[in-house]
């Protein structure tokens, strides 16, 4: 088995936890072709989502940081069209597929660069739909991730908003919320490990900030405001 692969797999910590760079800093060029070749066969063979997405990323930081500075002076290199608009259109274990069949064929700084690219987004995409499918596995929650059009949304109207003031005309529903800020600047970083199984390491802290103009407002309030109202044409639809 390669060295990479016994370190995604060991249940050694210590092991587990090696850093890439204390393996690929001194490989060998055909080491590292032999490391990624063993990896894409990993990938797709393993079943663990987090086997999966470190071995994504192994694959990226290779094909983007060591490799490159391996290969000969920079000459002219095809890039497959076809796996470019696959990358265009977010499909990206196509367009790995069709970058991984030219590099084995003759690899170079180009290839590198584009498998790194689609490796790096198949590992997020990967992460956001394990994301997705947990979501969608709470009741009332199918519909998320599904919408194509607002009028697919399943929106319902309380009856009290049908309710006409007495100036004839509907109530306005106002929803305020303040604004969310993380301070680790971690992004999603706990979905991505969440979503690996591993809870522990999902340790971001937010805050929510009420926000004022200082010198004209005298105290703060949710910056974030939406206000909903039914007119006249949708209450007659509604009854349609």
């Amino acid at each position: 088995m390669s060295q990479l692969c016994a370190i995604i797999i060991a249940d050694d910590a210590n092991l587990r936890d090696t850093a890439l760079e204390s393996v690929c800093g001194t490989a060998s060029y055909h080491t590292l072709l032999s490391e990624i070749q063993a990896l894409e066969e990993f990938r797709h063979q393993r079943t663990n989502l987090y086997e999966r997405v470190r071995a994504l990323f192994f694959l990226y930081a290779i094909h983007r940081f060591y490799l490159p500075t391996l290969y000969p002076p920079a000459q002219a290199t095809h890039v497959p069209y076809d796996g470019y608009v696959h990358l265009l259109n977010r499909r990206f274990q196509e367009a790995v597929t069709v970058f991984v069949t030219a590099f084995t064929k003759e690899p170079s700084d180009a290839l590198s660069s584009a498998l790194a690219t689609a490796y790096h987004q198949l590992a997020f995409q990967t992460l956001a739909d394990q994301v997705r499918q947990s979501v969608r596995a709470v009741r009332g929650n199918q519909w998320m991730f599904r919408m194509g059009h607002p009028a697919d949304y399943p929106l319902r109207i309380h009856p009290r908003m049908f309710t006409r003031d007495t100036d004839q005309s509907f109530p306005i529903l106002q929803e305020a919320t303040p604004v969310r800020m993380d301070l680790s600047h971690s992004g999603w970083s706990d979905i991505f490990f969440l979503g690996m199984d591993y809870p522990a390491g999902a340790q971001v802290l937010n805050i929510s900030i009420d926000l004022c103009v200082r010198g004209r407002e005298v105290t703060t309030r949710p910056p974030v405001e939406a206000y909903l109202r039914v007119i006249d044409d949708i209450f007659l639809f509604a009854y349609a």
